[in-house]
């Protein structure tokens, strides 16, 4: 069954226990997962500020921001899109409730156990799903880890946390590293090659739209910017195609307005079948771009 098992609120920087759900599950496994949550919590600022770490059948989402991380264990196939409004909801109401000078000032361990009653309101509403009343929450959140999804902790980090490689913690420093795109098809190939000899023939009719215009003065310099343009924004999408990028889907659309605006302006140099061909070009490899997702995408989970 898919449901949260543990959460707990912590202090950056030194890992200080802030406070935690009530737990009396003695399973093995988990309690190996949970002591894996205590090194981690004491490293987080070492890490992008939204993770995922794989603990044999659990896993550890945590997020941390104004000095305050939210860590929770859940089972395997609990959907990372609610993990991870469950711990922005747990955000939203601890920077509600206590104040950045009480956090700070706080010495002893679980100083704000009190706060361990919204916690287990919050977790029980999450290992119900199809009670939960925070369908807009969840899709913002779904687009939102679309857009940026979270970093997948490796065995590599999990030795770093547990000190056996400190070193090669500090390289997460930031923003996370590049997520790898799902396999290339061939219609996605095809698209490449089309919009590189798109790119190609633009740069060659701006070649020699400058030589007419060293040749006669009269020429207009704009269908050199326009052929030029045409070319970034070509090469621009093979490179959207081929590597991760934040706003990945909106910036390719953006490099189809450019080719569909410069191919406008060059319409008294083009006909109208090489304007399809380009505008035509341009969308296919749109296409292509927004169906190569990364990776371990969040999955569609409608309650």
């Amino acid at each position: 069954m898919a449901m949260v098992l543990f959460a707990s609120v912590v202090r950056i920087g030194d890992g200080l226990p802030l406070s935690a759900s009530t737990d009396y599950e003695q399973e093995k496994d988990l309690q190996e997962t949970k002591r894996h949550l205590k090194g981690l919590s004491k490293k987080l600022n070492q890490f992008p500020d939204r993770c995922t770490l794989k603990s044999g059948p659990y896993n550890v989402n945590f997020i941390y921001s104004l000095g305050v991380g939210y860590l929770m264990v859940c089972t395997g196939n609990y959907p990372n899109v609610l993990a991870f409004c469950f711990l922005d909801e747990l955000q939203k109401e601890f920077i509600i409730t206590y104040d950045s000078k009480r956090i700070s000032s706080a010495v002893r361990p679980y100083s704000f156990i009190e706060f361990d009653t919204f916690i287990q309101k919050t977790k029980q509403r999450y290992n119900s799903p199809r009670s939960l009343s925070t369908k807009i929450n969840l899709a913002d959140m779904q687009t939102e880890i679309k857009l940026r999804p979270p970093y997948q902790l490796s065995p590599e980090d999990l030795q770093a946390i547990n000190g056996f490689s400190v070193r090669a913690a500090s390289k997460y420093k930031g923003i996370a590293p590049t997520q790898m795109l799902e396999p290339v098809t061939l219609p996605g190939i095809v698209s490449c090659v089309l919009s590189i000899l798109c790119g190609g023939l633009n740069l060659l009719r701006g070649v020699h739209a400058i030589e007419s215009i060293l040749q006669n003065h009269d020429e207009d310099f704009n269908y050199v910017i326009a052929f030029f343009l045409g070319t970034a924004a070509c090469l621009y999408q093979c490179y959207l195609f081929a590597y991760f990028s934040v706003w990945r889907n909106s910036k390719s659309f953006l490099a189809f307005a450019l080719i569909c605006l410069s191919n406008m302006y060059l319409y008294e140099l083009r006909n109208i079948w090489q304007i399809l061909f380009h505008v035509a070009v341009g969308a296919f490899m749109t296409l292509q771009i927004r169906l190569r997702q990364p990776l371990g995408k969040a999955p569609d989970y409608n309650v």
